[in-house]
Formats: structure tokens, sequence, C-alpha cells
């Protein structure tokens, strides 16, 4: 069992590369299509390359900083989400603020870049971004523009102007002069100014109007915003375009657009809260104006010039619970203030006024972090729904920081009321102490109270106010440019890389062309499909030749070497004829395949040789052996058959080729060919040939189509089945597999004509003769070997 399979692995690997050999010889038997090929898709590759407009790529890198450390408010589903939902600026979160069309569209809006310039040159157009001779400058509002292109020339100051409307096809033409208003479909009011370049006369040039969407959408498709090292907020921003100039500009335009939102945030939170103190101090400085107003009338209508050694002594001693009340006081008015605002309508929506009003660190913490989550949340929604997950979490975040802050408050406020009753309860004490005092000093010491009170909230509201807008001055962006845009050079087409694909594709094609050619072709080509479709043996190959007008080209000093193959089957013969066996019957499966051919060709080398032979036409039905030889064919086999005065001497002609070789034609043509054949003449004319013959060669119709060569079989010793390489079919192959393994033909083996390719048919001692010989092969011009003929 280990032998056999063994055996069998041999067999298959060497089946295997056998197939692989003849693929590969296939192919460099096609080298001409293969330099073909690769000519034309070089260039192809060239001419691609030539005129098609290269795409450069312009790269920025920025750095995002952020204004602080986290606060200590953070919740912890955003630490618990690495930060992702977090409220500090983030690379990823500023990498989609980058990516939103509302920057891009103001970038298109300051850059006009909805209006393209192009010269036309002869095969392709090319952009003509700061150079342009001439600008369209749109006076209306672009929102309206609708999509167009215009053809212009400039011819001094006259401007001649056509286009057409890509949304309606509708054409235009007119002529304008520079710097006159004039209206184009869709009702934008435009002029045409001097550009930066310099028109040649007659040239035209090509303006392309887009919308203001179609630009955004164009842009977005190509910018790229990337964060390439993770944890490391350094965002990699890319833009290809075909103009450097322009997409550096962009980029620049960009970043710009960006840093103004950024600042712009952060102003609006300073600007809140310097509003809020605004009011404030119109509403402490009312108090406070009325409050002097009651201490200097109690003054004029007590006549108070100065204050007794008493009173001086009892306000030094409640100096210090005055301050403490004034302190209480200030930070309740704070809170309620505070309260009130975050009460309001709307309070989900609105900017806190800064905590810094407060001296409490930890609410200051609330108030930024429930700032900074109301301007993500405003980001945000310009790209985001109110469904998305993202945006519901923000929405929960704002109600956990505002209820945190009321929260917050309520605990504070709590605080600063025990504080105030405390301080209460120390000025009631010395209250009692004041009884003593004239009523008049205790009034007068009441209205001092209240004014010190009032004048130190409004010096505090003063303070915090010019602090907010000391700290407005100093908001700058939260990003940092590290490698402003600058174009790195072509990224499209790249000549190594399109030449490579040409060589590629020059390669492939004739391969796939020539393996799909071989793949539906269900013509003979190799000797393997024969071995594959039948397992009747192969006597012999014969090659094409050359000689298209010639029938025989075995003779006595050929030296070719397809009349060597000749020779050859003249030797294999003897492995198939054994004794006194001499009959051989050719067929086929279909007319055309050479049978004929064959059988004067293996007649002659047989004659040659010494051997006395005769070709006998048997195909009655269409003969073509006669005309081969230029004889004609008014007498022969069926003369013989139907006339019985005939002696079989009498049809045997000779053949003029050899003197060993001589021909019985096939005669008149008969209605009943079968039955001439099976007749008892056809036995007794056998008989004579057997006698006076060494070899008899019966050319017989092709036995796939009629059963004449069936019927002549029983006189043959051996029966050689034509198969021509490229003509016949593979289906036919099971005829003589069928006659092989039913014995319906005492031997038969299987002779492949008209062998043109070695390479391609697989098998290639065949044409290894002529090893020594003075005869050469006809050498074919070159196109004669591209364009091969049957």
């Amino acid at each position: 069992m280990s032998n056999r399979g063994a055996s069998q692995d041999e067999f298959f690997a060497e089946k295997s590369q056998v197939s692989l050999k003849q693929m590969l010889s296939r192919l460099i038997a096609n080298w001409y299509w293969f330099i073909i090929s690769l000519v034309i898709c070089l260039l192809i590759g060239f001419l691609y390359i030539r005129y098609t407009s290269p795409t450069y790529a312009t790269g920025s890198k920025i750095l995002i900083t952020e204004d602080k450390a986290p606060t200590p408010g953070d919740d912890a589903l955003s630490k618990a989400l690495g930060g992702r939902f977090g409220i500090a600026n983030s690379a990823e979160a500023e990498a989609e603020v980058f990516r939103t069309r509302v920057l891009m569209q103001r970038v298109v809006r300051e850059l006009k870049t909805y209006i393209s310039y192009f010269h036309n040159g002869n095969v392709r157009l090319v952009e003509l971004y700061d150079t342009s001779p001439f600008k369209l400058t749109v006076l209306s509002s672009p929102d309206s523009i609708i999509a167009q292109t215009m053809e212009v020339t400039l011819n001094g100051n006259k401007v001649s102007i056509s286009g057409e409307v890509e949304l309606t096809g509708e054409d235009y033409d007119r002529e304008v002069n520079l710097y006159q208003q004039f209206t184009i479909p869709g009702g934008s009011k435009v002029i045409v100014e001097r550009g930066y370049g310099r028109a040649a006369p007659g040239q035209v040039y090509t303006v392309e109007v887009k919308t203001l969407r179609e630009t955004v959408d164009d842009f977005m498709e190509n910018l790229g915003v990337e964060i390439p090292i993770p944890m490391v907020k350094i965002l990699s921003m890319n833009f290809m375009g075909e103009v450097p100039k322009k997409s550096e500009d962009i980029l620049n335009k960009l970043i710009e657009a960006y840093q103004e939102s950024a600042l712009s945030d952060k102003n609006r939170i300073a600007d809140s809260t310097i509003a809020f103190i605004e009011n404030r101090l119109i509403y402490v400085g009312e108090e406070l104006g009325n409050i002097e107003g009651n201490v200097q009338s109690f003054k004029q209508r007590n006549q108070i010039a100065d204050i007794s050694a008493q009173a001086s002594q009892l306000i030094s001693s409640t100096k210090e619970s005055v301050d403490d009340l004034g302190k209480t006081e200030t930070q309740l008015s704070v809170l309620n203030s505070l309260e009130q605002y975050l009460s309001g309508a709307n309070p989900a929506e609105r900017i806190v006024p800064s905590g810094a009003l407060l001296d409490d660190p930890g609410f200051s913490a609330l108030i930024d972090r429930y700032n900074t989550i109301v301007l993500e949340k405003e980001r945000n929604s310009l790209t985001q729904t109110d469904a998305n997950p993202y945006m519901q979490n923000l929405n929960a975040q704002i109600q956990s920081a505002r209820a945190d802050m009321l929260s917050s408050l309520k605990g504070m406020k709590r605080s600063l009321e025990i504080t105030r009753s405390r301080v209460l309860s120390k000025s009631n004490t010395i209250a009692g102490q004041v009884r003593r005092v004239p009523a008049v000093e205790r009034t007068y010491l009441d209205l001092s109270r209240q004014q010190q009170i009032k004048q130190d909230l409004y010096v505090f509201l003063l303070q915090k106010r010019e602090e907010t807008a000391i700290s407005k001055t100093s908001n700058i962006s939260n990003c940092r440019v590290i490698e402003p845009p600058v174009s790195r050079g072509p990224v499209s087409p790249l000549k190594r890389n399109i030449y490579g694909y040409a060589v590629i594709m020059g390669l492939l094609i004739p391969v796939g062309v020539i393996l799909t050619r071989d793949k539906l072709n269900n013509r003979i080509m190799s000797r393997t499909q024969i071995q594959n479709h039948t397992k009747v043996p192969i006597i012999a190959e014969i090659g094409h030749s050359a000689e298209y007008n010639s029938t025989i080209i075995v003779t006595q000093d050929s030296r070719t070497p397809i009349a060597e193959q000749f020779r050859a089957l003249r030797t294999n013969l003897s492995f198939f004829l054994k004794g006194e066996e001499q009959n051989i019957l050719m067929t086929s499966s279909m007319s055309g395949e050479g049978k004929s051919f064959i059988s004067l060709n293996l007649a002659t080398v047989l004659a040659i040789s010494g051997k006395k032979v005769v070709v006998m036409e048997m195909d009655l039905r269409r003969p073509n052996l006669s005309n081969k030889l230029n004889m004609k064919n008014d007498f022969g086999f069926t003369n013989y058959v139907v006339n019985k005065q005939l002696s079989p001497e009498k049809i045997v002609k000779p053949s003029g080729i050899h003197h060993n070789l001589f021909v019985i034609s096939s005669g008149n043509l008969p209605p009943n060919p079968a039955e001439i054949i099976v007749g008892e003449r056809t036995d007794e004319l056998m008989q004579y040939l057997n006698a006076h013959f060494d070899h008899i060669i019966m050319d017989a119709p092709p036995v796939g189509m009629v059963t004449d060569a069936q019927l002549l079989s029983k006189h043959a010793d051996l029966t050689l089945y034509v198969v021509r390489q490229g003509y016949t079919y593979r289906e036919q192959m099971v005829i003589p597999q069928d006659i092989y393994a039913n014995q319906k033909m005492k031997r038969i083996a299987i002779l492949v004509n008209d062998v043109k390719d070695s390479s391609s048919y697989g098998y290639g001692y065949g044409f290894g003769y002529g090893y020594g010989y003075e005869a050469q092969p006809v050498k074919k011009g070159f196109f004669e070997r591209i364009f091969k003929k049957k």
C-alpha cells in the first residue's frame, strides 16, 4: 500500500510539473504579445501621468492645550470611559470640531473658493488660484448662487461670457465691461474685476461656480484630521488639492476659524460674569446712595458734628461685629442672586457667572464644570442631534451639575445664615450696652453700620469686575500651531506606482487572455488533453507543414523535421504490426483532419524504405486523395465492385510519386457506399492486394460521421485515428475511447496531425529532428510569426 501511495504521489507531482512547464512554454511562445501589451500599458501610463492633474498633500500639526487641570467635579462615568465623554478638552473632541461643516463653511465664505478659475489647455484644465487675470465678485449673498460653468474671454475692457447652468441646462451668452454689474442665472449680481495675472489675447478661461453646499462637501472629502499618537493631544491635519497654495490657505483659515470659535466660547463666560456684576453694582449703588443720604439727613436733622467718646468707644468695640456681619450679608446677597439666576427660565441653557464672586473653591469648581459642559453641548449640537447618546449624556451632566450647584448654594446659605445669627447675637449683646447711649447716637450707629455693609459690597463688586475684565483680556485659544500648513509634493499620480501598475497589467493581460482563451477553447491543443479523454495510445505526432501547396513532403532526400516525423511514424508501426500484419486504416472524427495527407506521406515513406505500398481511396462520399495527386477519379474501386468482369490489377494505378507506391481511386460516387463496401468483391480485392503488396493503406471516411470506417476495419490490422491540433473537438475524443473500450476495431492508435506549437502541445521531441541534416527550416517574417495563419 505504501509503495502504491508513493507511486501515485509521484505521478500527480510529475503531472503537475508537466502542466506547469506546458503553461510556461505556452506563455514564452507568445512573448510578442507581452511586448505589445507592455508597450501599450506603458504608453497609457505615460499619457495618464502627462495629462492628469497632480494632487498635492498639504499637512499641518496643532497641539491641543488645556486651560487647567480637570476639575474635582468630573463624574465617575467620564473617568470610567477614559474621559471620552468628559468635559475637558480632548484630542478626539477637538478633531470632531475641526470636521464640522460650520467651520468649513466659514472658510469657503471668507476665501470665496466657491468660484474657481481655469486655464483651458489642449487636453485638460489648469486651475488658476492666485494667478487668474480676472476675478468674478459676487455682490449678493453667496447662498443664492446656483452651480454653473462659464467660459470667459478678455478683450481689453470687454468681457465675453458664455455659460451653462448645470441644474437646468440653460445656456446664456453676453458681453459686458470690466467692473460692470450684471446678473447671472439664479439672480446673483456679479462684476468682473482685473486679477493678478495677464490675460493672453483671445485666450479662453473657464470659471466654475458651485453652491456653498457643494464646495463644502468637496472640501470635507479632501480634509483629513487624525491623531497620530494616542494619548498625545496633537492633531495631524491633511488636505488634498491640485493647487498647493490654495490648500495651505484653506488649512490656515480653518485653524483660524477654530481659534476664533474657542476664544468666543471663553469670552461669552467672561461677558456673562461682567454683565451680572454690572447689574449688581447698579442695585447696590442705589442702596448705598440711599443709606448715605439717610446718614446725611440724620446728621443735619440732629446737628451732629462729632461722636462722643462713649460713641467712639462703642463703635470701636462693635467694629469686628460689623465687619463680620458685612461679609456675611455680602455672601448671602451673592448667593441669593445666583440662586435666582439658576432658577430662571431655561436654566440648563444659560452660562453661569464665574464662581470667583464667592470665596468657596468647591462652588467655583462646580460653576466651571457646569459652564464647560454647556459650551461642549453647544459645540456638538452643530453636528449631533438630541437623540445622540453623547448629547443625552451631556444633558444629564448639565442637570446633575445644576442640581449640585443648587444643593451647594443651599448648604452655603444655611451656613451663612447660622453665621449671621451668631453675629447678630453678638450684636444684640452690644446693643444692650448701646441702650445706655442716647437714642440719637444709637440711631446713628445703625445707619453707619448699614452704610459700611453696602460700601463693602460695592467695593467687592468693583474689584471682581476688574478681575474678570483682566482675565478676559488674557484669554487665548486652546490650540497652538506647531507645524504650519506646508505642501509636501504630489501624492497622485506617482510615476513609480503608475509605471509599476502598467508593467503588472502589461504582464497580466496577456497571461489572462492566453489562459482564458485556452480555457474557453474546446479544441484539442495538447497531448495532455488527449490523454485525459482517452486511453488510446498515441503512435506519433506530425508537425505543421509550411509548404501549403505541397501534398507530398517526404522524398528520398528530404531531411526536414516533418519528414523525420514520418520516418519516426514508420518506425513506430513496427511496435503495433506483428508478423504478417500489414493493413492500415486511416479515419478521424470529421473531415478536414488530414487523413489523405497522412495516408499519402506515410505510404511514400514506406515505399522509400523498399516496401510495395498501395493507397486505397475509400472515402466514397467525399473523395479527396485523387485530387491531391491530380489524378482522374472516373475509374476505380466502385467500378470494380459494380463490374464483376474487371480484375483487381485493372484499378491499381501508379502514383507517379515513387515506383513502389500505387493508388486505387474511389471511382464514381455510388448512391449506397456502405453496401458497396460490405460486398464480396471488396473481400476479393483485399485478398488480391494482400498477396501482391507489403502494405495496404485505406483512406476511409470519418468514423464519427458514417459507419464506412467500421465496415472496413475488418480488413485492417491497425486503425490510425487522426486528431488535428486546434481543429478536433475535445468532446470527439469519446469516439476513439468508445472504439477502444468496446473493441469495435482490431487495434487502434491515435496520430496527432498539424502540431504547430510544441510549447502549447506539450510534447517536444517531435521537433528535435533535423540534427546534422542539411535542410533548414523556412524562416518567417516578424509579422508572419506574430499573426500566424492556420
